[in-house]
């Protein structure tokens, strides 16, 4: 599903994702979107920001409610509290306009793989990280017995984190086994899941390596 406002990027969009052998669907505005995706039930959204009647931060909020759908967030504004504000509604990855449809592409496909991987294996058993529990399994997360809510998408960051201590991974490595695409502009966005995570766990959850990466330490 393609929530674009702008005809001939919403066409091109469309046709680059069509060629790649996905069936897409196109809306135009913010409420016409939000009824097509509860109507289609899409594997996937790609959502501009700026739209027409309510903007993309409150179709994602509306979109999430019910059932995750991976989201891909375009933005033409390149404001850190933008994108923050985006993955804490539930986007999974965003792309600054102007991008190659190549890129585009990639992103899509990488993110319709880690839904598939998500809804397979519950993998391992719970990780704890000082008052802090991962559960792989339902993909839950409590902070001293309290629930908090990850997206899918920090949930594997920091999973993919915890079960490696003290490890430093860089943030191509994190490109490449969490999102699974390894485009060098992606590097901001695991930036700013590391900050969303780090907001809602507090800000000693995830180690910065300046220059190298990030790292979870196991308190002793």
């Amino acid at each position: 599903m393609v929530v674009e406002d702008e005809a001939p990027i919403a066409d091109a969009l469309a046709a680059r994702l069509r060629s790649e052998g996905h069936r897409v669907e196109v809306a135009h505005d913010g409420p016409s979107g939000v009824a097509l995706i509860e109507r289609v039930r899409p594997d996937l959204v790609v959502l501009d920001i700026m739209l027409p009647g309510f903007d993309g931060l409150e179709v994602c909020r509306r979109i999430q409610r019910d059932r995750w759908v991976p989201v891909l967030m375009l933005t033409a504004r390149d404001s850190e509290a933008d994108l923050v504000i985006g993955l804490g509604v539930g986007a999974d990855d965003y792309l600054t306009k102007p991008f190659s449809a190549r890129e585009l592409a990639a992103r899509v496909n990488a993110l319709l793989r880690r839904a598939e991987r998500s809804s397979g294996d519950p993998g391992d058993g719970p990780v704890s990280i000082g008052a802090i529990e991962l559960h792989p399994g339902s993909r839950r997360v409590q902070k001293d017995g309290d629930a908090v809510h990850l997206t899918p998408t920090e949930f594997d960051l920091l999973h993919y984190l915890a079960v490696r201590p003290s490890r430093v991974a860089t943030r191509e490595e994190l490109l490449e086994q969490v999102w699974g695409y390894d485009i060098p502009s992606g590097g901001r966005t695991v930036d700013s899941h590391v900050r969303s995570i780090r907001r809602k766990l507090g800000a000693e959850i995830v180690r910065t390596v300046h220059g190298v990466g990030y790292a979870v330490e196991i308190p002793t």
